[in-house]
């Protein structure tokens, strides 16, 4: 049916505390799609909503925020994979186009987590796992990375300057994005005073500068077939390679644990589909929920050997000069983790880079990104190679 592009992106500032309801906004990131675009909602012939249920009241949010959006009757659908949610979406939208079912499906991400508190959102992030063997236990998840971070550790020798130096680089660059949450500059002496917040252990070896904050927000992605696509945008962005896999939600199913074989597997796919290989990939966004997970997805995306991730940040190989940039919108780390926002707003900033309007964060003159959206730990991957 022709190739399928991305023609609109859009993203509110992820904030702590969001004030108004999830379709207030879920209208935030989407009007600025639709700008993006320059299309109307008449032009949108159907929708996938994507977050993470328990974090508010409604049930089914789809319909809700469809209609305050303007985008009934046209269909919508409901997509949930935790984390890695609006990537998702952007996949069931990519087919609905492929197939020729729609022309132009948006892709609305939003989570609002500020509707709980924080240790209740543990509890619901808890239950990302199973709920019968694991989570009763109390494996939140930090607990979970840091059980990857220690392997990673024991097998390859890497420490934990290793892991501070990937949230110094998340803070260099989340000063630059305004829509980030955490917008402070982070040094490794604030991971040396044991008086620094930063350095507070929260599951070892994790502290607290190796997590993510939780935040408020919504991201859209506007798709279209090749004919809407080239008759409404000037700077369309193709989607090349998509790939997708799973794995056992008990990690006592898994066989790997220095890290996420459905990283691997979906790369693998996402990168046959697409006729690439990592060493064509210009610019990157990756799931950097925790520290461990940034390096973890340096070696499963093929950008480093097992165990050579660590050379990358080192030699600061993945910083906006280097030889692979990673994350140079700040990432999970410092833009913040609205888990159903996540990775639509990955996909904008590849988007962004692709069209050369990333404004202080571009990279020089890239033709192809790679989005590495995670949904639980590990739990479900997705890959989305994009090209200008």
């Amino acid at each position: 049916m022709g190739k399928v592009a991305i023609i609109g992106v859009g993203q509110s500032s992820f904030v702590r505390g969001y004030p108004g309801s999830i379709r207030e906004l879920a209208f935030e990131g989407f009007k600025e799609a639709l700008k993006d675009a320059r299309i109307t909602t008449a032009e949108i012939d159907a929708s996938v909503i994507c977050s993470a249920p328990e974090y508010d009241k409604q049930r089914s949010p789809s319909g809700v925020i469809a209609e305050y959006l303007g985008l009934t009757p046209q269909p919508t659908f409901y997509v949930e994979t935790l984390c890695s949610s609006s990537s998702t979406g952007l996949r069931l939208a990519y087919s609905l186009v492929k197939s020729g079912l729609h022309k132009v499906v948006a892709v609305i991400g939003f989570q609002k987590m500020s509707e709980i508190s924080s240790q209740e959102s543990q509890e619901r992030m808890g239950r990302g796992a199973d709920i019968q063997w694991e989570s009763p236990f109390g494996t939140m998840m930090p607990a979970y990375y840091a059980m990857y971070a220690r392997a990673h550790m024991e097998r390859y020798g890497t420490t934990l300057e290793d892991l501070a130096l990937i949230r110094v680089k998340s803070s260099v660059y989340g000063q630059m994005n305004e829509k980030a949450v955490y917008r402070k500059p982070v040094t490794l002496e604030m991971f040396e005073d044991p008086q620094n917040p930063m350095s507070g252990p929260v599951a070892s070896p994790l502290r607290v500068g190796d997590c993510c904050a939780n935040a408020d927000g919504s991201s859209c992605v506007i798709v279209a077939n090749e004919e809407m696509a080239k008759s409404l945008c000037e700077k369309p962005v193709w989607i090349l390679g998509i790939g997708a896999a799973s794995a056992p939600v008990n990690l006592a199913g898994r066989d790997l644990f220095t890290g996420l074989s459905v990283a691997q597997r979906a790369a693998e796919v996402a990168y046959k589909m697409a006729g690439v290989g990592p060493k064509d990939i210009d610019v990157a966004e990756v799931h950097d929920c925790f520290t461990i997970a940034e390096l973890m997805a340096y070696e499963n995306l093929g950008f480093a050997k097992p165990g050579e991730g660590k050379e990358l940040i080192r030699g600061r190989e993945t910083y906006k000069e280097g030889s692979i940039p990673v994350n140079v919108d700040g990432g999970l780390l410092s833009k913040g983790h609205p888990i159903g926002a996540t990775g639509g707003s990955q996909i904008r900033t590849i988007v962004l880079q692709l069209r050369g309007e990333a404004g202080p964060m571009q990279v020089k003159d890239p033709e192809i990104g790679l989005v590495h959206n995670i949904g639980g730990v590990g739990l479900y991957g997705n890959v989305t190679i994009l090209g200008r």
